[in-house]
């Protein structure tokens, strides 16, 4: 994929995380636009990077990659800059209230809708090919 390719897919993806943010919790910060565009794009690769890969192993792993990047993303805006943009403190399985059990699960299908979406974008936008999926 180009440069070009991989900012404008970056920068779709950031908007894509930011209106999920806006119509799950009302609200959303500038960092989620950057935070979902990494997501996007690293979740969004792993068909092209590890094409023998079902797509259900390739959830799992995009959920650790979601699950790795919120935690990182937390520490350094939360607890670092101060910024307060989210704390999971009062949500069951916590770790310093940045990750937690029930998000963990939801970047399950989120994980999966971006595969797909990635996929589509690139074949739209861009005209590639798209890739054949092996579920299990």
């Amino acid at each position: 994929m180009k440069r070009g390719e991989s900012a404008i897919i970056f920068c779709l993806g950031g908007l894509l995380y930011v209106m999920i943010e806006l119509l799950w919790r009302g609200r959303s910060h500038i960092s989620m636009f950057f935070v979902g565009g990494a997501c996007f794009c690293a979740v969004g690769s792993l068909n092209r990077n590890r094409p023998e890969l079902s797509v259900l192993s390739q959830m799992l792993v995009g959920t650790a990659m979601i699950t790795g990047v919120e935690f990182f993303s937390g520490l350094v805006l939360n607890r670092m800059l101060l910024l307060h943009i989210w704390d999971y403190s009062n949500a069951p399985l916590n770790l310093f209230g940045q990750i937690c059990l029930p998000y963990v699960l939801l970047w399950f299908p989120l994980s999966g809708a971006a595969l797909f979406a990635e996929d589509w974008l690139r074949w739209r936008l861009f005209h590639e090919p798209m890739p054949h999926y092996r579920w299990l």
